[in-house]
């Protein structure tokens, strides 16, 4: 799809990864409309400020978006919540499940009427690998973006046909402020591998460009998709170290810090 001219939407647009995405896509040409909680943007841009995290907010971003009739949804703003599942509270659950899961999909309702009635349009949402690769310490929010995943397929089976089209880009980990100080403890201990914004964001944006349906970031993260799709099981055991070395961040017996750079 050329973005010349159209009107974008990008939810979570002010943060790390949406920035940079926001300029790939103005200097494109593109209409942008960020929706974002931040009060002002570090660019220039048409901004619908709300609230993800409530039924009300959204259902209020999804008025002004029905309205706007965008060509373009792209479904970004995420949280992240890394930890036993034990200490999770019920409000952190509750903001995970509606922030990652169920606002993309408010939202895709809200746009897709227009779309089809236009025969043309495309939702990106933005996934994670750990959609696929179901993460120790990991499970409200690897179970929220396989539920991404999962809508993002059906949507695509549904609308087959419409014009509209549906992209799921999957990135691996990134280095943004949703990271907290124990995602990079056990990045540090467990090697995991880190994408910087800028390449994720170009990466997204070639996605749309190009209409590609399905994009996972990263080796050997991508084949691992692959297998635990096929053989999940040898997954278990290909992950057991790295899970038991997250449990230990979690044990006050057990204090780790980051190795000097």
């Amino acid at each position: 799809m050329k973005v010349k001219g159209k009107i974008v939407a990008l939810t979570g647009g002010g943060g790390g990864i949406g920035s940079h995405i926001a300029k790939r896509l103005i200097a494109r040409g593109a209409r942008l409309v960020v929706i974002d909680r931040t009060e002002t943007l570090p660019f220039e841009a048409e901004h619908i400020r709300g609230d993800l995290s409530t039924l009300d907010g959204i259902q209020d971003i999804a008025r002004q978006l029905t309205a706007l009739r965008p060509d373009v949804l792209i479904n970004l703003a995420g949280v992240q919540y890394f930890g036993p599942l034990s200490d999770q509270s019920d409000s952190s659950i509750s903001l995970g499940y509606t922030i990652n899961l169920v606002a993309p999909v408010l939202l895709t309702r809200a746009v897709l009427p227009a779309m089809i009635e236009a025969g043309k349009g495309q939702i990106v949402n933005v996934g994670s690998i750990f959609g696929s690769i179901s993460f120790a310490h990991f499970a409200t929010y690897s179970s929220a973006k396989s539920g991404l995943r999962s809508f993002s397929e059906a949507l695509r089976r549904e609308t087959s046909g419409s014009g509209v089209e549906v992209s799921y880009v999957a990135p691996r980990a990134v280095r943004t402020p949703l990271n907290t100080q124990k995602v990079l403890e056990y990045a540090a201990l467990t090697g995991m591998k880190m994408d910087e914004p800028e390449s994720v964001a170009r990466r997204i944006v070639t996605a749309l460009i190009h209409g590609r349906k399905d994009v996972y970031l990263g080796f050997p993260e991508s084949f691992f998709v692959r297998l635990n799709g096929l053989l999940p099981r040898i997954v278990d055991g290909a992950l057991r170290k790295n899970d038991d070395l997250a449990r230990s961040l979690f044990l006050d017996s057990h204090p780790l810090t980051l190795p000097k750079s």
